[in-house]
């Protein structure tokens, strides 16, 4: 996966790091000239020094080869603008921190994919994001061992299995069921549906195999 993240501060520099280490290609966008020489020295990675509301500059990062684009700059409107020039290259994920709550609107208006506060999340909040793009909502628990995950039920080897069939099992365990946008307590005799959307609760280092026995392989 090819993830261009605009902004070398904490949370930008952290997010790119994690990304590197599970084997992603990262380019970072970076306008300080002091932050893009401490990611160069730190990233195994491509790291433009540059405006990422530049035409010029988000081509030079090969914008329209990514699958995801993070502004994760500490200004709204920097990544609000950022945001609406890279929806231009058809970018399949867009992702942008927002340092003001009440800006939330502006983003969601045009269209944003995920819109993340830097008081309410985490560098490994946002990875999560972006690798597990299937997953419908998500919050991590505990110290991070844990998350509760909302999933689209597509996989046909988990449909028409009761809930007692899968769950509860060592590792997870199905706590709510959504039919219509009505909450239902899960029950071991009900049938899984396709289309239904399950609340998981998973240990963390398990996520990804759980989600790949919910939804499309």
């Amino acid at each position: 996966m090819y993830v261009v993240i605009m902004g070398g501060g904490r949370m930008g520099l952290a997010l790119a790091s994690l990304l590197i280490s599970d084997g992603h290609d990262v380019t970072l966008i970076e306008n300080d000239e002091t932050l893009c020489n401490i990611a160069s020295s730190e990233l195994d990675a491509m790291v433009i020094c540059g405006n990422g509301t530049n035409s010029k500059v988000l081509e030079d990062a090969n914008v329209e080869d990514a699958d995801v684009f993070v502004a994760a700059t500490g200004n709204d409107e920097v990544n609000l603008l950022a945001s609406i020039l890279v929806r231009e290259y058809k970018i399949p994920k867009i992702i942008a921190r927002v340092s003001d709550t009440r800006h939330s609107n502006a983003f969601k208006k045009i269209g944003i994919d995920s819109v993340v506060s830097p008081e309410l999340t985490t560098a490994s909040y946002v990875e999560k994001l972006i690798i597990r793009p299937k997953i419908a909502d998500l919050v991590v628990m505990g110290k991070g061992d844990a998350e509760l995950l909302d999933i689209k039920l597509e996989n046909e080897k988990s449909i028409g299995k009761t809930i007692g069939d899968v769950s509860p099992d060592d590792n997870f365990l199905i706590v709510a069921v959504y039919e219509n946008d009505n909450l239902i307590i899960p029950k071991p005799e009900m049938v899984l549906k396709k289309g239904m959307k399950i609340s998981i609760l998973v240990k963390t280092k398990y996520a990804k195999k759980v989600m790949n026995m919910f939804t499309k392989l």
